[in-house]
């Protein structure tokens, strides 16, 4: 029996079946969990409710049509509710005995401190009181069974105050009056006894209440009333339409449903699982797809985008039937074709509409295809635009095609069901509203990618437009202070260039990547032979090989700290170690040698790493060659410049620096003969013109 290969072996098969094969970009152990987090957050948000809620809700669409089996008389929960919405007032309470309790002990508490308030600090223990002077005078002279009788009168009127009820909402005074009334039998409303007994009282239950809500009897209430009024009933027939397919199912065709038990409330494991599944496999299939288009994808870039295909489905169960394919695919199409490619940003619009997690009814389906062929056109348009100003031609061009796209295809459904607009599921008003929306999104989007660019390492065509201007503070600085070396760099830019535009190669990445790779010999430029003058040469000077190895690996050291210093992007600085590999340093490994013939030839290569990526090599084998052509004289053919060519590239290649390039033979002979046109048109002639003085 055959064995079935495991999933490791796969991802090597699918990664390996390239030619040539490109180097992969190691992910650590963190990077891959983290990436599996959110692949599991995409997959529950996506097939949670299969175990959480009924298979149906209002506003999903109808899988198939459903007759009805009997006539039956069904209550429209939706009136229903909004009658008890209308009814939530009406509440019945009783008595807290345990909050009667705290009151009747607050009140003694309060007769226990007046008793005992003969001593200097009386005006402090009653303040709250605040009794009069005549109120103060009684409290001293009453006798023991005056205050006896007086002390019964004022429990039982707490306790006849507590079995009606006490409220929190009550004014003060009010509450004073109410417990004036409870005392008559201790005399005129202005006798002491009395008015200090009602102080008492209302200081006790002021902001307090000894009621709570009886749940059970306010439900009797709410039933009564409801019974008291006519309740809507939907009159439903034998073998009439519930709900037809395809179309979106209304409360009312719910609670008939629901009647007639075929909405399912048990959990599905089965379909869940299935649906789980297929987007734990999108996501991976996407990471997959990302990785095979570029291997050295970081892996915060594959977290970038399971990010937003996570933000996508969270928004989608957010806004349930009513969000919208175009706002919540466009943007993040454009996001990613600008800054990972067209294949990264093809393969999430794809997976984003495969584990769409709503059902779609035929105008949805309509809304959902346009979305994909609008989002493709921004995959496609996105990554080959050059400016910005580009950019904010698709954030308005698009969305506009896209609403003339779904109003001719919704004319075309209308005469051909001879329907009107209002029997569509949507609101066909509402479509300019939502382009203007989608326009809108997408101008925020393009406001965005700079800072995600920063964020996540992205390089879009607009970012690499700015490096490339060579008014920017580094490149002045390095023409100014290396004037050779920037006339160096021009040089091998030009056949870097065209060696990139002949197979079809990234030629505005390796334009900018050209002009940063020798910003390091900013570091000690007159160590460099292009820009020394007089022919005075330090290295002649110091006669020490091994320090003008060290010298030349700085200018890759120091290079890398400006980059990080004035923020390149890690695509643009990894042609600063690469353009030199691990390159020997053959003159002054020869010299060394002179000296010590056991000498490592090891500590005269660059430290590299060799080049991982076809721009990175191409100007690795036109920084190699731009010196041989410049030396050919004024005589030498084509076929002169194609041995020279051919032979530092044959070195190059012998010496293992192209290994991980993903170039290939024929790759490197088209470039070949580029770098011979290029240097064809640099060594043209140019006629001389006759002076005025020889007339």
């Amino acid at each position: 029996m055959a064995k079935l290969p495991s999933p490791k072996k796969i991802w090597r098969i699918w990664l390996g079946s390239q030619s040539p094969r490109r180097p992969i970009l190691r992910w650590s152990a963190t990077d891959k969990l983290g990436l599996l987090l959110v692949c599991l957050l995409v997959a529950i948000f996506s097939s949670y409710k299969l175990l959480a809620v009924p298979d149906l809700k209002p506003g999903d669409i109808a899988q198939t049509n459903e007759i009805a089996p009997k006539d039956a008389l069904v209550i429209d929960t939706q009136a229903l509710k909004e009658k008890k919405k209308g009814l939530e007032d009406n509440f019945l309470q009783v008595i807290d005995e345990n909050q009667t309790n705290n009151l009747e002990k607050i009140v003694l508490k309060k007769i226990k401190k007046l008793r005992t308030s003969k001593d200097p600090t009386f005006e402090a223990d009653i303040n709250k009181i605040n009794p009069t002077d005549s109120e103060k005078k009684w409290l001293i002279n009453v006798s023991n069974s005056e205050w006896k009788s007086w002390e019964e009168e004022i429990k039982k009127a707490s306790k006849r105050m507590l079995s009606q009820g006490i409220i929190n909402t009550l004014a003060f005074d009010q509450l004073n009056e109410a417990s004036s009334l409870q005392l008559l039998d201790l005399g005129a409303k202005e006798y002491p006894s009395r008015s200090l007994g009602a102080k008492v009282l209302s200081t006790s239950f002021y902001l307090k209440s000894n009621l709570k809500i009886d749940y059970p009897e306010t439900n009797i209430l709410l039933e009564n009333l409801i019974d008291n009024d006519e309740l809507k009933i939907i009159k439903v027939k034998e073998g009439s339409l519930i709900s037809k397919k395809g179309e979106p199912i209304s409360s009312q065709d719910f609670d008939i449903l629901e009647h007639f038990n075929k909405v399912s409330r048990s959990p599905r494991p089965i379909k869940w699982l299935i649906t789980f599944t297929e987007s734990m496999g999108s996501c991976g299939l996407l990471l997959m797809i990302m990785r095979r288009e570029k291997p050295r994808l970081k892996a915060k870039h594959g977290l970038l985008s399971l990010t937003l295909l996570f933000v996508v489905q969270l928004t989608k169960d957010w806004l349930g039937t009513i969000a919208s394919p175009l706002q919540l695919i466009l943007p993040p199409t454009l996001l990613l074709s600008q800054g990972i490619g067209t294949i990264t940003s093809l393969a999430w619009m794809a997976t984003a509409s495969l584990i769409w997690p709503t059902s779609l009814d035929s105008s949805n389906e309509i809304r959902l295809i346009i979305a994909c062929i609008a989002g493709s056109f921004i995959a496609f348009l996105g990554r080959r635009m050059r400016s910005r100003a580009q950019i904010l031609q698709i954030a308005v061009f698009i969305p506009f095609g896209a609403l003339l796209g779904q109003w001719f295809i919704f004319n075309q459904l209308i005469k051909a069901k001879n329907l009107e607009f209002n029997n569509l599921s949507f609101d066909p008003n509402s479509l300019l509203n939502e382009t203007l929306i989608i326009s809108a999104m997408l101008m925020v989007t393009i406001l965005i990618i700079p800072i995600l660019e920063n964020t996540f390492g992205l390089l879009t065509r607009a970012r690499l437009m700015e490096l490339a201007d060579q008014e920017r503070p580094l490149l002045r600085r390095l023409s100014r202070e290396a004037p050779g070396t920037f006339e160096h760099t021009l040089t091998i830019l030009s056949l870097a260039e065209e060696g990139a535009r002949v197979i079809g190669a990234d030629v505005d990445l390796i334009r900018t990547g050209a002009l940063y790779h020798d910003v390091g010999k900013l570091h000690a430029p007159n160590w460099f032979i292009e820009n020394q003058k007089d022919g005075t040469n330090p290295h002649e000077e110091i006669k020490n090989p091994y320090k003008s190895a060290d010298i030349l690996q700085a200018h890759v050291d120091e290079g890398l700290k400006l980059a990080r210093r004035y923020r390149l992007p890690s695509p643009i600085a990894d042609f600063i170690p690469e353009h030199q590999g691990t390159l020997k340093m053959g003159y002054f490994l020869h010299k060394a040698k002179e000296r010590d013939p056991s000498v490592s030839e090891k500590r005269f290569r660059y430290k590299g790493p060799i080049p991982h990526s076809k721009e990175t090599g191409i100007l690795m084998l036109a920084d190699g060659c731009e010196a041989a052509l410049r030396a050919l004289d004024a005589s030498s053919s084509d076929n002169d410049a194609c041995k020279t060519v051919r032979k530092i590239i044959q070195s190059r290649q012998i010496d293992g620096q192209l290994k991980e390039s993903s170039l290939t033979r024929a790759e490197i002979e088209i470039i070949l003969r580029a770098f011979v046109s290029v240097w064809r048109r640099m060594r043209h002639r140019r006629l001389k013109y006759p002076s005025l003085n020889s007339r």
